[in-house]
């Protein structure tokens, strides 16, 4: 897939934003809001878990199956598995997966994200060595292998990222990068 000029513009601004802030904010500037997860609905919890858990190393947090009263008298039954990276309070992801009763899937399948596509980006400091086991996670399509990508700085210079892009086995689009400088900051 070739990366269109609005693709990269975008992946530029996630880039730039996801890193401008990467540390917490002081307690002057903190807001009333923190986006603590992403929750992706999922057809098989146990297929995503291989790229999630097992491919990338996500540490899993929770693991219950939910039950709940239906007007008809049924049970509607879903699983839910949360996961976190590096920190205990934000940027965890969920993963959704609907027992009973089933929910139909998306029928588009678009060669690029469109409006109301998410894309998710992580970061992974060893990208070569994991490389491998993404590639090779059920039902997982690489859009592009990790390759070199240098992003502008806003005060000059370069930004040297390996990117990578997936589309995990339920659609949704990932990047998987590895920053070999230092990230953008609010100075830039």
């Amino acid at each position: 897939m070739k990366i269109t000029s609005s693709l990269f513009a975008f992946m530029l601004c996630f880039l730039v934003s996801s890193h401008a802030l990467a540390e917490p904010v002081s307690e002057d500037k903190r807001i009333s809001v923190d986006i603590r997860r992403t929750t992706f609905i999922v057809n098989d919890i146990d297929t995503s878990l291989k790229l999630y858990r097992d491919a990338l190393g996500l540490n899993v947090i929770y693991d219950q199956m939910i039950n709940s009263p239906m007007e008809n008298g049924e049970t509607r039954k879903r699983r839910l598995v949360l996961m976190q990276a590096n920190d205990t309070f934000i940027g965890a992801l969920g993963l959704l997966q609907y027992i009973h009763p089933v929910k139909p899937q998306r029928q588009e399948h678009f060669d690029e994200p469109v409006p109301g596509d998410p894309i998710m980006l992580m970061n992974v400091s060893d990208l070569d060595t994991r490389w491998p086991a993404v590639e090779k996670s059920p039902e997982v399509e690489v859009i592009e292998a990790p390759h070199h990508v240098e992003y502008p700085r806003a005060g000059g210079g370069k930004i040297a990222v390996m990117v990578s892009m997936i589309r995990d086995p339920d659609g949704y689009w990932i990047e998987v990068n590895q920053l070999l400088d230092a990230p953008a900051k609010a100075s830039d």
